[in-house]
């Protein structure tokens, strides 16, 4: 059982994943209508844009590497693009408004499960050294955006175990021994990415088997 799931009743766990499912749908009929229901979403969105956050992360497709086709259609891309006032061209954006709100609402099952799963199942927040719901869309009154930022950054300054190339880095922290790590990748000084492992070691070797590698959809 994962580690947020622990901490709430099976009814309540399936409400909030009710409610996240709902969301995620209504995003693939109607995104502009979903951005504009949800406050955890439009107008987290809009909070974002005021506070400048997007130009903290970099560009990365929206096509993944494990799958090979989009995680989200380009509906729902164009719709958070134009709520983020940012500009984008199919199938390359930004990759806060990709990895944090698009990841939210894709639908698409990968080997490592859904994209959003980062952010509910609690394991990257406890991974960072912080309460299992730290990632919840609605846990809090700080956006999603800003609660990932400033961990992804946090990370970066003070992780165990570094790897830099080629304008890119790789940090690896974990909070608890012996817990999941928390990965944090940048380019050239800009977010693209954050996510739980089981391992550093075939992350750490990975990477030096091949450390000129753009990684994890991130691009320039």
């Amino acid at each position: 059982m994962c580690e947020l799931r622990a901490t709430v009743s099976p009814v309540r766990w399936w409400l909030v994943i009710d409610a996240l499912h709902a969301a995620a749908h209504q995003s693939e009929r109607d995104a502009v209508a979903a951005l504009d229901e949800h406050s955890w979403l439009g107008a987290a969105i809009d909070a974002d844009v005021a506070a400048r956050r997007f130009a903290e992360w970099g560009s990365s497709t929206v096509i993944d590497e494990n799958v090979g086709a989009a995680v989200i259609g380009r509906e729902l891309f164009d719709a958070l693009h134009d709520r983020a006032q940012l500009q984008a061209q199919w199938p390359v954006g930004n990759a806060g408004v990709l990895h944090v709100y698009g990841y939210l609402l894709s639908t698409v099952e990968t080997p490592y499960g859904l994209k959003r799963d980062r952010w509910m199942d609690g394991h990257l927040a406890v991974a960072c050294g912080l309460p299992a719901d730290a990632f919840v869309p609605w846990a809090s009154p700080r956006t999603l955006l800003e609660r990932v930022g400033d961990a992804a950054h946090s990370v970066l300054a003070r992780a165990e175990c570094v790897r830099h190339a080629g304008g890119a880095t790789l940090a690896l922290e974990r909070a608890v021994e012996s817990g999941e790590w928390a990965l944090v990748y940048s380019v050239d000084g800009l977010l693209v990415t954050a996510f739980p492992v089981a391992s550093a070691d075939p992350v750490l070797a990975e990477w030096d088997s091949e450390p000129q590698r753009l990684r994890w959809n991130g691009v320039r």
